[in-house]
Parts: C-alpha cells; sequence; structure tokens
C-alpha cells in the first residue's frame, strides 16, 4: 500500500511559531469532516446490521431436544432458540415437506408451525422453504410426492398451487405468517422430477414456481405478502447464476430475494463467491442472501479430497463464518441482505453434528459468538 506524506512547505517552518490562522481554520474543518464521516460510516454500518438477516435453518431443534440434547453456552443450559437469541441471531428458516412425510423425518405441518409459534414469540423472523417433496429435494434428487405422481401436468400445478396456498393459510391462521417463502429447495435443476426436471422441462418447471407463489399470495389472505425467495445452489459460479436466472427472466418469473447455497467443499473458494455476489446484484437487482453455509469444526467426509479455507477446528470454523459474513455485508449497492447457517443445532445425527455449533457435550463452540459484534450493543467508554 502506498504511504500518505504529509505535504511540508518549501520553507522549513519554525516550529515555535504559530500557524496561520487559515491553517488552524482548515485544520479545525477537516477534523470535523473526518469526525463527521466516522459517525456516518458507523451508523450506515449499524444501519445495515440492522436490516441484516443474522440467521439459523433450524429445523432439527426441536427434535433433538426432544430427543434429550441440552444445549449450553458456557455453563447455562438454556432452549436452543433463547440461546441463539441472545448471540443476535434474528432470522430462523424451517423447511416442510409434503405429508406423509418420509425418512424418519420430523419436518411436517404440525413441528414446522410449533416451532415458528416458538421462535416468533422471541422476536425471529421466519423464512419457510417448500421442498415440494415427502423428502429432501435438492440438486440430486426432485422427487415428486407419491400423490401427485400420477396427475397430469396442469393437474399437478393445480396441486401446488392448492398446496402452497393451505400450507402459508394455516401458518397465518396460527398468527405466524412467514416473513419469507423459498419456492423450492435448490432448484437449479428443476423441481418434481420428471415433469419439472432442468434442463429437459423448462415449462413445466416455470409453471411450478408461478404456481407455488401465487399460493402463497392466496394464502397470506389480507396480511402483508410475504417475500419471495428463488434458492439456487452454486453460490460461486457466474456462468451457472447467469444461466438460471436470465431463464427466469425470460420466464417472467416475479420474485423478490435471490438465495444461494454456498459450501466450499462443493462450490468453490471465497473469492469465487465475492465475485458472483457482486456480478448478481449488478445484473438482476434483486437482495441477496446466503441461505445455506455451513463448515466443519472437526475432520468430516465432505473436505476429505478438497481442502477448506480454514483449518477444520472450532478457531477455523469460527473464521469461516465470520469471514463469509464480511463478504456478504460488502455486496455492491448493499444487496447482500443475510446469512443462514445450515442446522447448526442437530443433537446426534451422524456426520451433520461435525457442522454443529456445538460439541458432543452440548456445549457452545466459538463460532456462536461471530455475529455478537454485529448485534450487541457497542461498551461505553466510561466502562457502564
Amino acid at each position: 500500500m502506498k504511504k500518505f506524506q504529509t505535504p511540508t512547505s518549501k520553507h522549513q517552518r519554525n516550529p515555535n511559531r504559530p500557524a496561520p490562522k487559515t491553517s488552524r481554520r482548515l485544520f479545525r474543518a477537516w477534523r470535523l469532516l473526518l469526525l463527521w464521516s466516522l459517525v456516518l460510516g458507523g451508523w450506515s454500518f449499524s444501519a445495515r446490521a440492522a436490516d441484516f438477516a443474522f440467521g439459523a435453518d433450524l429445523s432439527f431443534l426441536k427434535q433433538a431436544e426432544a430427543r434429550g440434547t441440552v444445549f449450553k453456552d458456557g455453563t447455562n443450559a438454556l432452549p436452543g432458540l433463547q440461546l441463539f437469541k441472545n448471540h443476535g441471531y434474528n432470522w430462523i428458516r424451517l423447511r416442510v415437506f409434503v405429508e406423509p412425510v418420509g425418512g424418519n423425518l420430523p419436518n411436517d405441518l404440525k413441528y414446522t408451525l410449533a416451532m415458528a409459534q416458538a421462535a416468533k414469540k422471541l422476536g425471529y423472523k421466519f423464512l419457510l422453504d417448500f421442498h415440494y417433496a415427502s423428502t429432501w429435494a435438492d440438486p440430486g434428487k426432485q422427487p415428486t410426492p407419491d400423490a401427485w405422481k400420477n396427475l397430469a401436468h396442469q393437474e399437478r400445478v393445480q396441486n401446488v398451487f392448492a398446496y402452497t396456498r393451505d400450507t402459508v393459510a394455516a401458518f397465518r391462521d396460527a398468527g405466524v405468517l412467514p416473513d419469507m417463502v423459498q419456492i423450492g429447495n435448490e432448484v437449479r435443476v428443476g423441481m418434481l422430477w420428471p415433469d419439472g426436471k432442468l434442463p429437459e422441462h423448462w415449462d413445466n418447471f416455470a409453471d411450478y414456481l408461478r404456481a407455488g407463489i401465487k399460493g402463497v399470495e392466496a394464502g397470506r389472505g389480507k396480511l402483508s405478502r410475504p417475500k419471495i425467495m428463488i434458492h439456487f445452489d452454486q453460490g460461486a459460479n457466474i456462468a451457472q447464476t447467469k444461466y438460471f436466472f436470465d431463464k427466469l427472466k425470460r420466464f417472467k418469473i416475479a420474485y423478490d430475494v435471490i438465495g444461494f447455497s454456498y459450501y466450499p467443499w462443493w462450490h468453490g473458494n471465497l473469492e469465487g463467491l465475492r465475485e458472483n455476489l457482486a456480478f448478481t446484484a449488478s445484473e438482476y437487482g434483486k437482495d441477496i442472501i446466503v441461505v445455506e453455509t455451513a463448515y466443519n469444526w472437526r475432520p468430516a467426509r465432505e473436505a476429505s479430497e478438497r481442502g477448506g479455507p480454514f483449518p477444520e477446528t472450532p478457531a477455523g470454523q469460527r473464521d469461516y463464518l465470520d469471514e463469509v459474513t464480511r463478504i456478504v455485508m460488502a455486496t455492491p449497492n448493499g444487496r447482500g441482505k443475510g446469512i443462514f447457517w445450515w442446522e447448526p443445532a442437530v443433537g446426534h445425527r451422524g456426520g451433520l453434528g461435525s457442522r454443529s455449533f456445538f460439541d458432543e457435550a452440548g456445549n457452545a463452540l466459538p463460532v456462536l459468538s461471530v455475529f455478537d459484534k454485529y448485534t450487541r450493543p457497542l461498551p461505553r467508554s466510561d466502562g457502564h
């Protein structure tokens, strides 16, 4: 970095001689301008943090606690939702599967409603993640629920609309209308395979997206419209991002927020994430959230063949979240609006525990406190 030197007069000034009045006035003005810029900068940063989604997908939390997992912050054992709230988390993401839910997964409507109600009581905002499947939907699979498999395309479109409408209405009637709704999960490859699989069936896929969006509108009743998110998994890939969202534009899909997944083992390095967020903000003019990310606090299978940006240690996990948060906050035009950790409180769920915010005994790891500096008041200079 080039160093800046204070300009000096051609003639060396006597240090005991008072500075001219004009110089003193200029210095005072410069000092006031500097202080004012710092105040404005601090206000702007605080305002950005106040509007930022410090979030977590806690869809397994209720089940983990029901099975006996106790989460601790230091010596204090606390309900998980309260523990995350104490560290600045202000958004919760919850998935819901089409019933009957398979795979011994807990995320049916009743379970998800109860979680949303508990979160809303603590002041969380709420993102609802529709999978439109009875089990996991992701880039490797987008299974159609059994009850919808033998329907004609237009009948299935109507089912997507009705299911979305009725589900959103159930949350509305329970007093927990989502603040944001995700139409499908990691839908780069489409949804409701094979009929809505991409790249073969863009027309069908667009029909499903529109049906889901219309279902949210119908289910909200007279309450404020939840924002609509489209979730794309390649958070560090400009070419694939451009292909997909250009297609959405061509099909006139109306949405508000672009949600990215970013796992460094699968999606590329941090510089790629930074570049793609900047590209997306400039190209599409939408708010952006990294809606899924995670990192291991101990060595795990995902990173065994591909090294990550930080050591797989508690400190490395903390540093990873800190850096990704900085990258999202630095997205041009203020378009970086949030970050969600995927499942930081799973209890004893095999390999997923390596991404958790807690060790095997339920003790909080350093990563839990990353958002404190953004969400907790700064200490006063007088020590109070």
